[in-house]
């Protein structure tokens, strides 16, 4: 629980410093609050969405695995960071997201 809760606090304040980092990152990624943890280039809190791509690059269910991440959140991935789930998200900004993040694969 703890790990949890040090997780979503240094996400918030990521946040708020990474506005920068966040200019290349889609709108629908900025309104979802995605670019706190996720820069398309370089690991912040999560790892780079381009990292994400590149190992998801040729699985058939790449977009089922990241849109269950986003909704449900996930643990041991990308190692010891826990993502926290974001049932929130509704279906179309998801499909926007994830198709943008596999398309960094191409």
């Amino acid at each position: 629980m703890r790990s949890v809760i040090l997780s979503i606090v240094a996400a918030l304040s990521l946040s708020i410093v990474n506005w920068a980092w966040a200019s290349e990152m889609p709108e629908v990624a900025k309104r979802n609050h995605c670019a706190g943890c996720h820069a398309i280039d370089k690991g912040i809190i999560g790892p780079a969405w381009q990292a994400v791509a590149d190992k998801y690059k040729g699985d058939a269910a790449a977009r089922a695995k990241l849109s269950a991440s986003i909704s449900r959140g996930s643990s041991g991935v990308w190692g010891n960071m826990l993502m926290p789930p974001y049932p929130k998200v509704n279906d179309a900004d998801m499909k926007e997201m994830v198709n943008f993040i596999i398309g960094l694969g191409k």
